[in-house]
């Protein structure tokens, strides 16, 4: 495989850590005062905040390219294989009804899909 499309298969794989950090994100609390006077261009809330604002972006940014995906197998390779892990590799081949190597083929053709239309 190539090595773009490895990257691509890393960022999908992400994906849903993303997800994950999106949602654990805490409520932003007001900043304390505590009367010292910091030396930081930032405090920890907005570091927080700017930390939220990208991972939004990322999850937004992978969230339009794999919605803007129409075939369905692509979709599901994508998604309930690389992403969410639902199934294993011959799993995954038993829902497609494909083999091992036309399930790759497919694997491969949806990331170049995916990495086209996600650049």
């Amino acid at each position: 495989m190539r090595q773009d499309v490895k990257k691509i298969r890393n960022l999908l794989k992400q994906y849903a850590k993303l997800k994950r950090d999106l949602t654990a994100f805490n409520q932003v609390s007001s900043p304390s005062f505590d009367g010292v006077s910091s030396h930081s261009s930032r405090n920890d809330t907005e570091s927080r905040l700017i930390n939220y604002v990208d991972l939004s972006y990322q999850l937004k940014e992978v969230e339009d390219a794999l919605n803007a995906i129409d075939d369905p197998q692509y979709q599901f390779i994508l998604h309930d294989y690389i992403i969410e892990k639902r199934f294993t590799r011959n799993e995954a081949c038993d829902q497609l009804s494909v083999s091992v190597s036309k399930f790759n083929y497919l694997k491969n053709q949806a990331l170049e899909v995916f990495k086209k239309i996600y650049s």
